[in-house]
């Protein structure tokens, strides 16, 4: 998907490619960027898991069964992943949300929703100046008051844009990119990051129990 090119660099006889016969599309065709973020959708994050599953019996037979048993679990955790998002989003008055980086493209499309993103150029670009006004404008104009950020990287262009808006206010919304220590010793896994995801966004999209 375009983020894994170091994987080249790496001799091995098995390599399993999670994101195979999933259709890529660019989150944003003027500067033709590839959106790779496809696990932020549960229901394609399925067929990610299937490819795990098949790789890793392609490679091991004898442990087939239980390759098959944790695959059909996780599966079955996703498809209720996918219900509780519908449940939850589904009577929000806003439909439009600014996060960090272009990684909810696919998100956005399978539950109606759209995004905008502080910097379009990846989570590792500078912001501009000229940027955060179009950002803090934006937000005025569809009546925004939370600004998603990340846990991994710094929060500053949020908090600057959400000092700017009225009633401005800084949430998480994790593309699950990596963990901290801390949560990686609590255990915490993707459908918990998915679901403190739904949490705030049921917060800043103003929905209704």
């Amino acid at each position: 998907m375009g983020i894994e090119n170091w994987l080249t660099k790496i001799e091995s006889t098995y390599k399993i490619d999670a994101s195979n016969g999933l259709n890529a599309s660019y989150s944003d065709k003027r500067n033709m960027t590839l959106d790779p973020h496809v696990w932020l959708d549960p229901l394609l994050a399925k067929k990610q898991v299937e490819n795990i599953r098949d790789g890793l019996i392609l490679i091991d037979p004898n442990n087939k069964d239980a390759y098959n048993s944790n695959a059909k679990s996780f599966l079955d955790d996703l498809d209720e992943l996918h219900k509780t998002i519908r449940t939850q989003l589904e009577s929000c008055k806003k439909k439009d949300f600014i996060s960090f980086h272009n990684s909810f493209s696919y998100f956005a499309k399978r539950y109606g929703f759209t995004q905008h993103s502080i910097s379009a150029s990846g989570p590792e670009a500078e912001v501009t100046s000229a940027r955060l006004v179009e950002i803090i404008n934006m937000a005025r104009n569809l009546n925004l008051d939370v600004i998603y950020s990340e846990e991994l990287m710094d929060p500053r262009y949020a908090l600057v844009i959400a000092q700017e808006i009225p009633n401005g206010k800084v949430l998480v919304l994790s593309p699950i990119e990596g963990l901290t220590k801390n949560e990686q010793d609590a255990g915490i896994g993707y459908i918990d990051k998915m679901n403190e995801n739904i949490r705030n966004l049921f917060l800043g999209l103003e929905c209704n129990q």
